[in-house]
């Protein structure tokens, strides 16, 4: 022990960490984290993408200015803690490296862009040890909201929307009644779109919330109370603007509530939300501007004494391996060939007849990097009724071309129809009512082949998919939907049914088409 450090010691100053050691380590996370992106470019590229595309995600695109922004507010807190390298962050690397394998076999784009994140939080971890990654801590785990996610709750809150809509103008005295996420009203027929779920404000508000709570309060219930009021005034919110429009059209024209809500709503509707947000936690702030956000001598002192003495080389080399492993895995598996026929073709169904395809409002299913799609109509000869029969086959899935996903199947964002309800499925499929503009009702039966299982379930294709990416095996895939119109007083499910009894086995028909039988 020199006598300067004595000195501090016996004085109770800590002594001032060096700042070549603060650069070395930097320089090296510095390293790991470009070589980490470089490797798993594809899926940064492709969560920059959706944050400039994607207005749901347009928020996304302030969080990394705002993630320099906390680490400089901890700087000088930061500078007194003693960086080292801390092989239990290796642990953090290889369970992201797994789960990013796991998306990756599974076509899931989520779990590979969280993987990606997750191996770059462990580098830190890793890099600059334990004591300095407390400190970061919630810069750390602010920044999975650039992951985007939030999608797959467009449907519940399409349900909450409408029924709050329901709620407000019963109040309101606007005779009106609901069917799914359809309101009909003496003035017209509403749909609560997608782009009207507020999915977009109760992300971005999630993420304000989550940093006002962070920057503004030290008591966790104050935090806890300001985070449940950054969920829910979002949702009421979004429900008295889908009111307002229907409102406005009540009481003036369709055309006009249209041209209201282009007009008046979007950002600026979330500006006033996000202040009206602020104005309830305002008076209840009890952290005080000077207040530093970490107190790095209670870190330092929380630390272990025991110093790690590992070499930095053979741990960034230790890195390299448990994230390239996973890749080069399933880029072999990638390889490997699962063909099918050059050619397919409707199959005759013994009473139907196939007739031209002529929707009463258009519909096709969307399976995006098919080997084949087909979509015809029949028409059984003895009763007139119509069923429209849609196959895709997959020779494997990968990137950009996984037979189940949103926007993927019988129903297609943007296009004019949306779910309704569930309804009864034969054994192996899975059915839903979907309604357009009109309105105009359609039944769609979907089944799934693959892995020589029939299934109508989203999660057993995703794990199949994923068995056969990483095991190996055959990778062809089918999807078969029968679906029909429901028009009059047709009983809902008898088309297809009977369509149904006269098409050869669902699992035949697959295999078939798929070049398997």
């Amino acid at each position: 022990m020199t006598s300067t450090t004595a000195n501090h010691i016996q004085s109770g100053i800590q002594p001032v960490v060096s700042s070549s050691l603060w650069s070395r380590h930097l320089k090296w996370l510095a390293f790991v984290s470009l070589a980490i992106l470089a490797i798993f470019w594809r899926d940064a590229a492709d969560m920059v993408r959706i944050w400039w595309t994607i207005s749901t995600y347009n928020h996304c695109l302030l969080i990394i200015p705002i993630l320099i922004w906390l680490v400089q507010q901890r700087q000088e807190e930061l500078a007194k803690l003693v960086p080292e390298i801390s092989l239990p962050g290796l642990g953090l690397i290889a369970i992201a490296s797994l789960g990013w394998m796991l998306g990756d076999a599974a076509g899931v784009a989520f779990a590979r862009q969280l993987g990606l994140l997750m191996m770059l939080q462990g580098a830190v971890v890793t890099l600059l040890g334990p004591t300095v990654a407390r400190g970061l801590m919630f810069p750390l785990l602010f920044s999975f909201f650039l992951v985007p996610f939030g999608e797959e709750i467009v449907p519940f809150l399409q349900m909450v929307t409408a029924k709050l809509s329901m709620i407000f103008l019963g109040w309101a005295d606007i005779p009106a009644f609901i069917d799914g996420i359809f309101i009909s009203t003496p003035t017209g027929y509403f749909r609560v779109a997608e782009a009207c779920s507020g999915i977009k404000f109760l992300i971005a508000m999630l993420a304000y919330g989550a940093l006002v709570s962070n920057v503004c309060f030290q008591s966790w219930n104050r935090r806890i109370l300001f985070m449940a009021a950054a969920i829910i005034v979002p949702v009421i919110a979004n429900g008295i603007r889908a009111f307002g429009t229907i409102y406005i059209a009540h009481h003036t024209t369709l055309d006009f509530a249209a041209g209201f809500d282009h007009i008046f709503y979007g950002w600026f509707f979330f500006a006033f939300v996000l202040i009206l947000v602020m104005a309830i936690g305002w008076p209840f702030f009890d952290r005080s501007i000077d207040d530093p956000m970490i107190d790095g001598d209670a870190l330092r002192e929380s630390r272990n004494r025991k110093t790690s003495g590992h070499k930095p080389m053979p741990v960034m080399a230790a890195i390299a391996a448990i994230v390239l492993v996973p890749v080069l895995w399933t880029s072999m598996l990638a390889a490997q060939t699962s063909p099918v026929p050059d050619n397919i073709v409707l199959p005759e169904v013994p009473g139907w007849d196939i007739v031209s395809y002529q929707p009463l409002y258009p519909w096709q299913p969307k399976f995006d990097g098919a080997s084949h799609q087909l979509l015809g109509r029949y028409r059984n000869r003895a009763t007139g009724d119509q069923v429209d029969l849609a196959i895709a086959v997959y020779d494997r899935q990968g990137e950009g071309r996984e037979m189940i996903g949103y926007g993927q199947g019988a129903l297609v964002p943007d296009s004019g129809w949306s779910r309704n309800r569930s309804l009864d499925a034969p054994e192996g499929g899975d059915a839903a009512e979907l309604i357009a503009p009109g309105p105009v009702v359609r039944e769609v039966i979907s089944f799934y082949r693959i892995g020589g299982k029939l299934t109508g379930s989203s999660s057993v294709v995703k794990l199949e998919t994923l068995k056969r990416n990483i095991f190996g095996g055959p990778q062809q895939a089918v999807a078969i939907l029968v679906s029909s119109e429901i028009t009059g007083n047709d009983a809902p499910g008898a088309a297809t049914r009977a369509f149904l009894a006269d098409l050869r086995p669902i699992d035949k028909l697959a295999d078939a088409m798929a070049g398997l039988r």
